[in-house]
């Protein structure tokens, strides 16, 4: 029930906001790069996922733990460590070495078991606003069809995609109707943690 308070509050407040999100957003001209086929941006951990902390012979230091509002997990022997904004392998990196004086050679495995923190939100002119799990590479139109898709008044031809970048907010424009018409075919950019897509009315 709190989370789906919290997620209420959340998208009231975009939705309230959107004019302000408008004025401050930087407009871009151009579309994000494109990820060469076969390359993926490696996961980096966030706010609050789910990790299996497993070390190897030492099944009493190995828990299943959630990222903590301050960005820390718990782990035996070591009580706090930062997890937020590293990699699972860097994450394991710095479990190994504080672990090392403890046992001798520890062999840890970090996995990401729920990516709650990697979603996108969508808001605006579609049957249901919410977030969008990005569990896999998820597209403009993929986030707005889980939403339902476009309700009545969709202005569908000054779509935004929000995105937080180095302290400011880019926005990237989707014309719908351009897309479909295999005008603007890169223009469906693939979403990225924290993005929100906008449709006007």
């Amino acid at each position: 029930m709190l989370a789906r308070s919290v997620l209420g509050r959340t998208i009231l407040l975009l939705a309230v906001g959107l004019p302000i999100f408008f004025g401050c957003a930087r407009p871009s001209a151009e579309l994000p790069p494109r990820m060469p086929p076969g390359l993926r941006d490696p996961y980096v951990i966030g706010i609050p996922d789910v990790l299996s902390i497993r070390v190897w012979k030492n099944p009493e230091l190995s828990v299943d733990v959630p990222v903590r509002a301050d960005g820390k997990i718990s782990v035996p022997l070591l009580d706090d460590v930062q997890a937020e904004g590293l990699t699972p392998t860097e994450l394991k990196e710095v479990i190994s070495e504080q672990l090392a004086e403890y046992i001798t050679a520890p062999d840890v495995t970090v996995i990401v078991v729920q990516p709650n923190s990697h979603v996108a939100t969508v808001v605006g002119a579609v049957l249901r606003s919410g977030t969008v799990p990005l569990t896999k590479q998820t597209r403009v139109m993929d986030a707005i069809a889980a939403m339902g898709g476009f309700n009545t008044w969709a202005k569908k031809s000054d779509i935004r995609v929000l995105r937080p970048k180095d302290g400011e907010i880019i926005s990237y424009r989707f014309n719908y109707g351009a897309y479909v018409a295999g005008k603007a075919p890169d223009s469906n950019i693939i979403l990225r943690p924290g993005d929100t897509v906008v449709v006007p009315d």
